[in-house]
């Protein structure tokens, strides 16, 4: 039961926007560790407040917030963005 990773369009728009090493980053972060892992909840955590049911995952200065989706198996990528911006 391997774990599909999925970018959302908003998501899509902030990565075009990042430099080519950070986005290179990213996108290797997702394609090694999240897709084809057997739990994508070991690698981040949860959020809480009004983000309850949303998981980050740390890549050295950016936040990835995803949508974990059980019933289909896949991670949703909901945005991208540095982590003194990405919560406001």
């Amino acid at each position: 039961m391997a774990w599909t990773v999925e970018v959302g369009d908003f998501a899509e728009k902030q990565l075009r926007k990042l430099d080519a090493p950070v986005r290179d980053r990213i996108l290797h972060y997702l394609a090694d560790r999240i897709q084809g892992c057997k739990n994508p909840r070991h690698f981040g955590e949860s959020l809480k407040g009004n983000k309850a049911g949303w998981w980050r995952y740390r890549v050295g200065d950016y936040r990835v917030i995803c949508r974990i989706q059980d019933e289909k198996i896949t991670v949703l990528v909901l945005a991208i963005g540095h982590r003194r911006e990405i919560y406001r």
